[in-house]
């Protein structure tokens, strides 16, 4: 029964994000719960069934896709609704939806193993070299600058600062990505961050080089 409903979820996520051009498309789905797997594995912990379930539907409600936070929580909730599913897993599932989102840095106590696991996979999803590919990706579509140097570094923003502020695509790797390496869960996401860290740290320096007209 679980492996059909699975099945039905990654139908149902393919049809709403399929051809998603912000860099949160199936293919996005499918490596955070590809990496949530690998994770709950190593790290021997949590439960598989709600790890995957959750890392499917992570981007079913979020608010950048759809016309409104609550259109998109209704639409999660209508389906959930819509399988064969106990109540304590169908909230569970959502719990962690609700709690793992950057949300321009606020931090929010994930009360699970599980939650925590699909929020690092999730965040390595944003790093490294894929990381940056999703970035200018989500900044084109945005409409976003690649780089403008007048425009400063938001330190502190509120949600809406983080959504709706000025910034550039650039600007975006020291007001989020840069930092997830130091706000993972686990171990294994850590050791997963160390390499896709550096590669971000090693494009910005030769983009800078670039920008300036230099070469190596």
């Amino acid at each position: 029964m679980k492996n059909q409903i699975i099945e039905q979820t990654k139908t149902f996520v393919r049809s709403q994000l399929g051809d998603d051009a912000t860099g949160h498309d199936w293919f996005h789905v499918d490596r955070v719960r590809r990496t949530a797997l690998h994770i709950c594995k190593q790290e021997q912990a949590g439960d598989p069934y709600i790890i995957e379930m959750a890392a499917l539907l992570h981007d079913i409600p979020d608010e950048k896709l759809n016309d409104s936070a609550e259109l998109g929580k209704n639409k999660l909730d209508s389906f959930l609704q819509s399988i064969e599913m106990v109540e304590e897993t169908r909230d569970a599932i959502v719990q962690i939806i609700d709690t793992i989102s950057y949300k321009g840095g606020s931090k929010t106590e994930l009360k699970t193993i599980e939650a925590k696991i699909v929020q690092d996979a999730d965040r390595l999803d944003a790093i490294g070299a894929i990381g940056i590919a999703r970035t200018f990706a989500y900044g084109g579509k945005k409409g976003q600058t690649i780089y403008d140097p007048s425009i400063s570094v938001r330190e502190e923003m509120s949600l809406d600062e983080y959504r709706k502020g000025k910034s550039t695509s650039i600007h975006h790797f020291y007001e989020k990505l840069l930092k997830l390496k130091d706000l993972l869960n686990t171990e294994t996401a850590k050791e997963m961050a160390e390499s896709r860290h550096q590669t971000m740290v090693d494009f910005l320096e030769q983009f800078y080089l670039e920008w300036d007209g230099q070469d190596r």
